[in-house]
């Protein structure tokens, strides 16, 4: 499944439902269709009881194709993939890439189901769900097709901790356009729970996103900066970024009132200046230049 991460490396991607769900929701289905195919079974056959044997088949194997098959069709392609017992528990289909599905696709999943649903009580379907990752029966598989979940209980995203105070602003000019979203998910993800992790062990995983992060892009590390706190104002940098590229995609901001100049108080005697004194030199401070980013031993 392919994931889609924001500018905030937050992930947001598809939870394919899983056997239990949908098994239960094709039970309700099921138990609809079935009772609207015998109520009209009912009423066709007091309405063809003049007719021969032939024609009364005929029409039930017309109605049995209408409510078991055409219905289920009709229903997905209109709801765009939520049937009344896929909306009871909370499920939806949906294309590969998460897109509404369409008429070919409930039909391809209909005609699928007649042999994975019904002619074999359902063991075909629950067999191929099992076997697949997704959760996917045989009519997903040709169908290019997904069930997942709408109602998922939120989840709360923990806040990147701050970069030091001595790094604000000191990589405005690093180049993030290479590095790519699995990374600033991995790195989010140590940032959010380093403080639960063993201080060796998230030493070690600092240590490797940093030189991930310097090859991606093509800077030198920096000299005398911890891993952790190298990462913290690299995603910071990120962040705001973001931020300022969608308040210039904003509205422009209405033009406020120019304020009328204030009269001052009548100017008095110019004072004599007072003569500029130079501060004294101050020699610099060599920094001592680190190889790269190593995990403590």
């Amino acid at each position: 499944m392919s994931d889609l991460v924001t500018g905030d490396a937050v992930v947001l991607g598809l939870r394919p439902a899983r056997l239990p769900s949908r098994g239960l929701a094709i039970l309700l289905d099921l138990a609809v269709y079935v009772t609207g195919y015998v109520l009209i079974s009912v009423g066709l056959t007091m309405a063809t009881a003049s007719l021969d044997d032939a024609a009364q088949a005929a029409v039930g194997v017309a109605g049995f194709l209408l409510f078991l098959v055409g219905v289920p069709i009709a229903v997905e392609t209109l709801s765009h993939g939520r049937s009344l017992g896929k909306l009871a528990c909370g499920l939806r289909v949906v294309r590969d890439d998460g897109g509404p599905i369409r008429f070919r696709h409930a039909l391809v999943r209909g005609a699928m189901g007649i042999v994975e649903l019904i002619l074999t009580f359902g063991s075909i379907a629950c067999i191929a769900s099992l076997v697949s990752a997704r959760g996917r029966r045989l009519g997903d598989v040709f169908a290019g097709t997904l069930v997942v979940r709408e109602r998922v209980p939120g989840t709360r995203v923990m806040p990147v901790p701050p970069p030091p105070p001595w790094l604000a602003g000191r990589f405005t000019g690093l180049d993030l356009s290479a590095v790519p979203d699995g990374l600033w998910l991995a790195v989010r993800q140590y940032l959010t729970r380093m403080n639960q992790l063993d201080p060796q062990v998230g030493a070690a995983m600092a240590a490797r996103l940093a030189d991930d992060l310097v090859a991606r892009t093509g800077a030198p590390p920096p000299a005398g900066v911890p891993a952790a706190a190298f990462l913290m104002a690299v995603v910071h940098e990120r962040q705001s970024r973001d931020a300022a590229r969608a308040f210039a995609a904003g509205p422009a901001p209405a033009s406020m009132p120019v304020p009328m100049p204030v009269p001052g108080p009548v100017p008095g005697p110019v004072a004599a200046p007072v003569p500029h004194v130079a501060p004294a030199p101050v020699a610099p401070v060599e920094v001592p230049r680190a190889g790269g980013f190593a995990p403590p031993a």
